[in-house]
């Protein structure tokens, strides 16, 4: 195992332990990392993302094969696995369960980027309306297909899926999203349920905060947040 391997299997089971203290998911949801310049990925076993253990990680390809490792994966695995074969740009997907978003599939409510952290999302999050768990290939295209080119997907009753080109970016923003759905779910409740007096950002400003939080940012947030998760116990 080369040193940049074993980084990554450090970083991909932090980054699940991340998605669990930060209320994100707690017995169910997933971080995988792609293997630099493969078709292969980090996925963690069948377990709370909060127990997710470098030492005990699998490799899975793009069609759905497991080819290192001891451990069940998780049946949902397809939403990695065919995002990584529909995204060559993706390195790292976050698929977690928070409750903020699904609230706003729920209501109805698009994504709007209202605080500087969603800028990325500027862009625009999609929603995949089908009910359901991702547990075939196909589903897993449906999920990929609906992603498109964008940097997350909103999963109706469901969650969230984030792509990015690294673990780091993937793990900070999954964080990111998920307040931008709680700020956004405030502002609703602050206007009487009316969506259009949301002030939110044009995509011209989204585009400015997102450059801003690029780089030295990224590394603070994740440094914040890989420590707080070392501190932090399962369940708090």
């Amino acid at each position: 195992m080369t040193p940049e391997h074993s980084q990554l299997r450090h970083d991909v089971a932090i980054a699940n332990r991340i998605i669990e203290r930060f209320h994100l998911s707690n017995a169910f949801g997933h971080v995988s990392a792609r293997i630099p310049g493969t078709d292969r990925f980090f996925f963690p076993t069948r377990r709370s993302p909060g127990l997710a253990d470098e030492n005990n990680l699998l490799v899975i390809d793009t069609d759905g094969n497991v080819l290192e490792g001891s451990g069940s994966p998780n049946s949902e695995l397809w939403i990695h696995a065919r995002i990584y074969a529909a995204r060559p740009d993706v390195g790292s997907v976050v698929h977690a369960h928070p409750l903020a978003t699904i609230a706003l599939t729920q209501i109805g409510q698009p994504h709007r980027v209202v605080h500087n952290s969603a800028g990325v999302f500027g862009v625009g999050v999609p929603e995949y309306s089908t009910i359901g768990l991702i547990r075939s290939r196909e589903l897993g295209d449906n999920l990929a297909k609906a992603l498109g080119s964008s940097p997350a997907v909103m999963m109706r009753g469901h969650g969230f899926s984030v792509a990015q080109p690294t673990i780091q970016g993937a793990t900070v923003g999954a964080c990111f999203l998920e307040e931008s759905a709680e700020i956004q779910l405030r502002m609703l409740a602050a206007a009487g349920g009316d969506a259009s007096k949301i002030r939110e950002y044009t995509a011209e400003e989204a585009a400015l905060v997102s450059d801003q939080l690029a780089g030295n940012p990224l590394a603070r947030a994740w440094e914040y947040y890989t420590t707080a998760a070392e501190l932090r116990p399962l369940g708090s």
